[in-house]
């Protein structure tokens, strides 16, 4: 049987019982009393610094008090009236850098309410009763086409179709859910959480999802516009950055993102290979969740490897805390410049980099870790564009969405501007979605 020692890339490195207990829950559900007592904490403060923090704009002192005064329910309807997504966003939004940053509570006493925990809690009852908390209004006969079942574009749907228009989502995956579904650690959404989320979102009715199509594919944006009255792209970045090593080409180097997708889409994780000494290019979530999975699977030695200091990373503080937590290595100023092995690899050279104050630039000096599979997560790419004007290289959009072509919106991680956050994409397909609807309806 292999074990953490074997070398190579190997599957089945620990048993099932260790994998197990290794891929659950993060932060385990609050029980009802666990819940009060944390809403408890919170001062329910007058022009809370929270709300202005949170993207979406929950009323986050209302939904605690809510809590507070044992109606969840009601604390949940309070979330989803601004994040149709609270469920995924409770589990995944780095509140720690977000509302519970904010928090009066962190300022005064370094814990913050844990609104996190608390959002989880109460959309979890309300989901739980199985019955979706809003009524759709009468048909409007418009129909809009949403190109991407995302974060973006799963809020741009519902929020249009509460308001009685017939919605259309293409997809390129064979099932709904984009990042949610297939770009998250594991453990931070388990029970096949992000499919049941969108299968409750679908319960307002007047959406339908079609899987299996592509922008620039299946789909173009000709007959997109003239088939329906309006176009939302929420198509996400579908591309991966190259690390223009030598090299790169070499068995068991492979991007983070496509490891995850695999990771997470897994029935048997005992049946998923990763290597023995495992190293990861790159800063972000990504890079974290691709590090941190490789150790939980059994890889003996996992290093994630930033070209720059510490407080560069986009990964927040506590994102790296947690790799370290699980016996990741964060070795940073260190940027690869070849990959060495006899058609597979087994060793990545780096480069020691400084920063004087002209820019990013190597020292010459190198150093060489065993390597038998490097996944490369620096920075994701728009694959395809719909011919509308860029803004660098992303779509252009102003106001709510608005793209260079008429009828056209987009938002999410395709879209400029935002910080490529799930809760930053569920507002920014809510908020299309308004400006959409007071577009058709003529109050625009």
């Amino acid at each position: 049987m292999p074990s953490p020692m074997t070398p190579g890339i190997a599957a089945a490195r620990l048993p099932a019982d260790a994998l197990a207990e290794n891929f659950g829950d993060l932060h385990a559900p609050y029980a009802p009393h666990e819940a009060a007592v944390a809403a408890d904490r919170c001062y329910f403060c007058h022009d809370a610094p929270c709300v202005t923090a949170c993207p979406t704009d929950i009323d986050i002192p209302l939904f605690i008090r809510q809590i507070s005064t044992g109606t969840p329910e009601a604390a949940a309807k309070t979330i989803f009236d601004q994040n149709i997504l609270g469920g995924m966003c409770a589990r995944v939004c780095p509140t720690e850098d977000l509302c519970e940053q904010a928090c009066v509570r962190e300022l005064a006493e370094g814990k913050p309410v844990e609104i996190g925990r608390l959002q989880r809690h109460a959309t979890d009852v309300l989901m739980a009763k199985q019955r979706h908390p809003y009524d759709r209004a009468p048909g409007t006969g418009k129909k809009i086409a949403v190109v991407g079942a995302g974060p973006a574009g799963l809020a741009c749907a519902h929020r249009l179709a509460m308001h009685g228009h017939d919605v259309t989502i293409y997809d390129a995956e064979g099932k709904p859910g984009g990042l949610n579904e297939f770009g998250i650690a594991a453990y931070k959404s388990t029970d096949d959480f992000a499919a049941r989320e969108v299968d409750w979102l679908l319960g307002i009715g007047g959406i339908e999802i079609k899987t299996g199509m592509r922008l620039g594919a299946e789909l173009t944006m000709e007959p997109l516009t003239h088939c329906f009255d309006a176009v939302f792209l929420g198509v996400g970045l579908g591309g991966v950055n190259a690390l223009h090593s030598d090299g790169e080409d070499k068995d068991g180097v492979r991007d983070a993102v496509d490891f995850i997708k695999d990771l997470r889409q897994a029935s048997d994780l005992a049946s998923l290979p990763v290597g023995r000494d495992v190293v990861v290019i790159g800063g972000g979530m990504t890079a974290v969740d691709a590090a941190v999975q490789s150790k939980l699977l059994g890889a003996q030695n996992v290093t994630i490897a930033y070209r720059r200091g510490r407080d560069a990373m986009s990964a927040s503080e506590y994102e790296q805390d947690l790799a370290a937590s699980k016996g990741v290595r964060l070795m940073f100023n260190a940027q690869p410049v070849a990959i060495h092995g006899n058609g597979a690899v087994r060793e990545i050279e780096l480069e020691y980099t400084t920063d004087d104050g002209s820019g990013l630039k190597g020292t010459g000096e190198t150093i060489r870790l065993a390597a038998d599979q490097v996944f490369k997560a620096i920075g994701q790419t728009l694959t395809t564009d719909g011919g509308l004007e860029l803004e660098g290289r992303k779509i252009a959009v102003t106001g709510a969405g608005r793209t260079s072509l008429s009828a056209v919106w987009a938002g999410g991680d395709c879209a400029s501007g935002g910080d490529d956050l799930t809760v930053t994409a569920v507002a920014e397909g809510r908020d299309a979605a308004m400006d959409i609807h007071a577009t058709l309806m003529g109050s625009n």
